[in-house]
C-alpha cells in the first residue's frame, strides 16, 4: 500500500510542478509553439507577408535619423 501511495503522492507532484512551469513561462511557450505550427504547416509560407508595412528590423528604432554629414 506504501508504494501505491508513493507512486500517487509523485504523479500529483509532476502534474503540479507541470502546471508551474507552463503558468511561470507562458509567454515564452506560446511563441514556441506558434513557431513549432508555423513550421508545421504545409501551407505556411514565410515569403508571403499579410502586412507588407511591417518594418524588416521591429528592433532598431526607426525615430532617429542617420547623422547628417557636414559639407
Amino acid at each position: 500500500m506504501g508504494a501505491v501511495t508513493a507512486a500517487i503522492i509523485a504523479v500529483v507532484g509532476l502534474g503540479l510542478g507541470w502546471i508551474a512551469i507552463e503558468m511561470a513561462c507562458k509567454p515564452c511557450l506560446e511563441k514556441g509553439r506558434e513557431a513549432i505550427d508555423r513550421s508545421l504547416n504545409p501551407d505556411y509560407d514565410p515569403d508571403d507577408n499579410d502586412n507588407i508595412h511591417t518594418p524588416l528590423n521591429p528592433a532598431s528604432d526607426s525615430s532617429t535619423s542617420p547623422p547628417s554629414q557636414a559639407a
